[in-house]
């Protein structure tokens, strides 16, 4: 996929070295655009971790965003208990946004979830990510519960959403 002069590549493996990018873009970008402090930098680490230790590739599965062989993005859907699977780590550098780039990449995702027969999933995210949110409510997902927090050294509410399988 070739978007605005930038090779666009998704690829579905980890390699060595993916796991701190994403922690770093994380780190950064949320740093930027909304003041998160550090200590989001490090949940985002200590979550990744998490992720690693419990990775299964029969049953999770990543999109690592790459522009230029740089990455750019990251989504993934981690197992969880009772058959749910979370949604985790989605983001895109600025100037990938609004091209497609990540309906494609919730599409994928969605894709995958009912592949593997999920009965649910579920995503936390925070105030003032609007448009991320709007993405998650056209797939399906549907805000349960809020809370206002103070985590990552600012105001804001922290969200959860959850998914239903659909009867068939």
């Amino acid at each position: 996929m070739i978007m605005e002069d930038y090779q666009i590549t998704i690829r579905n493996e980890l390699k060595a070295g993916d796991l701190g990018q994403v922690a770093a873009l994380h780190g950064r970008i949320y740093f930027e655009e909304h003041g998160f402090e550090m200590g989001f930098e490090a949940y985002v680490m200590e979550s990744l971790l998490e992720f690693y230790r419990q990775y299964d590739p029969s049953r999770d599965k990543v999109w690592v965003v790459e522009a230029d062989g740089e990455m750019v993005g990251f989504l993934l859907l981690m197992h969880r208990q009772d058959e749910q699977a979370q949604l985790r780590y989605f983001i895109l550098e600025k100037k990938y946004r609004g091209m497609g780039l990540g309906k494609k990449l919730m599409q994928e995702w969605i894709d995958f979830y009912k592949e593997k027969g999920y009965k649910g999933a579920f995503l936390y995210t925070t105030s003032g990510l609007d448009p991320a949110v709007s993405l998650y409510e056209r797939f399906g997902f549907k805000k349960v519960s809020q809370i206002k927090s103070r985590n990552f050294g600012v105001p804001l509410l922290e969200m959860l959403y959850q998914l239903k399988m659909e009867k068939a």
